[in-house]
């Protein structure tokens, strides 16, 4: 599949959370980790489970940071 998306983080599944409709996705994409929040039904059709292989891919017009 081509995706014209170019913010992609590609690396291994290290938790899923399931809660009613929608889970929680850890992707260790090192150094660091990205946390997703999507349906409960998509991780179910992408089979996501610990180890998978998985690519995040990020598309924001921006992101906030508070202290």
């Amino acid at each position: 599949m081509l995706i014209s998306g170019r913010n992609k983080l590609q690396g291994r599944v290290v938790e899923v959370k399931k809660d009613g409709l929608v889970a929680q996705v850890t992707i260790d994409v090192n150094p660091g980790r990205v946390t997703a929040l999507i349906t409960a039904d998509a991780v179910n059709e992408l089979g996501l489970a610990p180890g998978d292989t998985a690519t995040a891919l990020i598309k924001a017009t921006s992101v906030m940071v508070t202290k």
